[in-house]
């Protein structure tokens, strides 16, 4: 008994008056604990273990363990004392989350990964790291942080949602930036990194070990190439970012689209290295194709990151960063960026970290923000709160229950809410809420979600369904008119042409049907006469079929399930927006 009687002492020494006195009856209170749970139901003993591991005054405590320990334990139990006198399992619970409290602070045991650190560093740490270690924690450990991300959510809601989405040509260094954005903002720890170096060492990978921190399994580790869109979040002083990291290889566009289209702002990731980035943007590299996708998804604000300047044959050389420049801003015009307003160079390098969080000695040219400052000065997006609810799903599982992810773009989701499934108009009962993996209550738009429903089962649900308030519920249909503007194809495009759609984050097989009108590019002015074709380059307005039934609204209504895509042959071949829903035909 004596080392856990010591650990609250030299975890803080003001209370070394007191704290013999209560070290004293704890353990008699313990042993009482199995036997007659009667004593423990006051909770009188509660709070001298909560200021040790919380480090508040003894004086606050009452109120802060009063409020989060309901909280904690919701998962376990709806009443928290009776049962937990009741039942033996949680009876264990409680036993095993007050021994952890007892053991972490002493720095030897709770398996969080602080043992080396310092106690002050631990704590400074604050509810970013909580969030971050709970994933990676056991159940019973999983309810200890509770309390300290529970004060700290009245406070959430100021800090405003930002996605942002990693683009760019294979091995531009997408994945390791993001690895080394989440490491310089403590999201990361070192011993995990020191533990993916060594495991990339000995694949003689040792320069991918930054990149494991979003590429999480097998395949994409031993190949370097990212599959799925990778998530990971950071927080700054004002804001709380979300990292989609986007693969870069062509095969696996259609994940990218995907992730493309949650995003608020993207970052295109170009390598400075000599040969990379003339691949990266050649007529069949992904740099265009991805700029122009992610514009087609609505992303406003592009910052292209030089990557690799620390390269030797780059070597943070002024002329090579202008080089980038003048080929890319063409570009990026005709894909539809304003230069002045909406794009942002920085150069940088993702493995050494140089200029993303702290300016470069090496490169004096550059005068201005690092990466996650200027990502932090960036303006608030405008974002309707009060509209109809819209959570386009982007994938979903079986745990516990039927839960799906997905990005909110408009309206507030709460606790107990009824929602309509669309389009096969199930009504669901949303159970529990999390917004980046940390419970809430109730979400605003532009937070990434996880919703765990009641009414459904997971295999009557597909990505690119959408949840809706059941007052207002989305369009769904199959076939729509649209405008669109053919980028790149070879041969002509005729009525019966079949191709991929990809509109918000549903991928559906749609057909032209019909070719309506052409549009002139310059003046806007539609053709009189219905084309028998559309080419390359034009604009056209035609009419379109998909093979199901899909849910979309008119890009006037609401423009982020306006916009799409058309796909073919693993080729980008058209983007385009619809203008108008046409009713079936019984």
């Amino acid at each position: 008994m004596d080392p856990r009687d010591t650990a609250p002492d030299s975890w803080e020494l003001e209370e070394d008056a007191e704290a013999p006195a209560a070290a004293a009856g704890l353990p008699s209170a313990f042993a009482a604990l199995n036997v007659n749970a009667k004593p423990f139901v006051p909770n009188v003993n509660a709070p001298v273990f909560v200021p040790s591991f919380l480090q508040a005054s003894a004086v606050e405590i009452p109120a802060s363990d009063g409020a989060p320990d309901p909280v904690a334990s919701m998962e376990v139990t709806e009443a928290v004392a009776p049962v937990e006198n009741g039942s033996t399992e949680a009876d264990m619970n409680t036993e095993e989350e007050t021994w952890e409290q007892k053991e972490e602070p002493g720095g030897g045991g709770g398996g969080g990964g602080q043992e080396d650190m310092g106690p002050g560093e631990a704590c400074e740490e604050g509810a970013a790291r909580k969030e971050d270690e709970e994933m990676m924690m056991e159940e019973e450990e999983e309810e200890m942080p509770m309390p300290k991300v529970a004060p700290a959510l009245p406070d959430a809601p100021k800090k405003e949602h930002v996605n942002v989405v990693f683009i760019g040509h294979v091995d531009a260094g997408k994945s390791t930036i993001g690895g080394q954005i989440m490491y310089l903002t403590g999201m990361v720890e070192k011993r995990t990194l020191e533990k993916y170096e060594r495991e990339a060492k000995e694949k003689n990978r040792e320069t991918w070990y930054l990149s494991w921190a979003l590429d999480t399994n097998q395949e994409e580790r031993d190949k370097g190439k990212t599959v799925e869109v990778g998530r990971a979040y950071f927080e700054t002083e004002k804001k709380h970012f979300t990292i989609l990291d986007a693969p870069g290889h062509k095969s696996f566009v259609p994940n990218m689209i995907g992730g493309a289209s949650q995003a608020d702002l993207a970052v295109l990731v170009i390598s400075a290295r000599k040969g990379e980035f003339e691949t990266g943007f050649e007529k069949g590299g992904q740099t265009r194709e991805h700029a122009m996708l992610a514009k087609t998804a609505g992303v406003k604000h592009l910052i292209v990151l030089v990557n690799k300047m620390d390269d030797p044959t780059v070597n943070w050389s002024l002329e090579r960063y202008e080089e980038c420049k003048e080929k890319l801003v063409p570009f990026l015009k005709k894909v539809g960026f304003n230069p002045k307003k909406d794009i942002h160079f920085m150069p940088c390098s993702g493995l050494t970290g140089a200029n993303l969080k702290d300016p470069v000695s090496e490169c004096l040219w550059y005068t201005g923000l690092p990466f996650i400052s200027h990502l932090d000065s960036l303006p608030n997006f405008t974002r309707s709160s009060d509209g109809p609810v819209r959570l386009p799903i982007v994938d979903k599982y079986k745990d516990m229950g039927t839960v799906i992810l997905g990005k909110l773009e408009s309206g507030c989701i709460s606790k107990a809410q009824q929602l309509v499934m669309m389009p096969n108009r199930h009504t669901v009962e949303v159970l529990s809420l999390l917004s980046d993996d940390v419970e809430t209550d109730d979400a605003s738009p532009g937070e990434n979600l996880k919703l765990r429903l009641k009414g459904i089962e997971e295999e009557e649900i597909l990505p690119g369904f959408i949840l809706c308030s059941p007052d207002n519920l989305c369009h769904s249909g199959r076939t729509f008119d649209a405008q669109i503007v053919i980028i790149e194809h070879k041969s002509i495009i005729c009525p019966g042409y079949n191709a991929v759609l990809h509109i918000h984050t549903c991928i559906e097989e749609v057909q032209i049907t019909a070719l309506i009108c052409l549009v002139d590019k310059k003046t806007g002015e539609k053709s009189k006469t219905r084309p028998r074709f559309v080419k390359q380059d034009q604009v056209c307005i035609a009419r379109l079929r998909a093979a199901g039934v899909i849910c979309l609204e008119t890009f006037k209504d609401f423009p982020q399930m306006g916009r799409f895509t058309l796909r073919d042959e693993g080729k980008t071949i058209a983007i385009g927006k619809v203008l108008k829903l046409v009713p079936e035909k019984d």
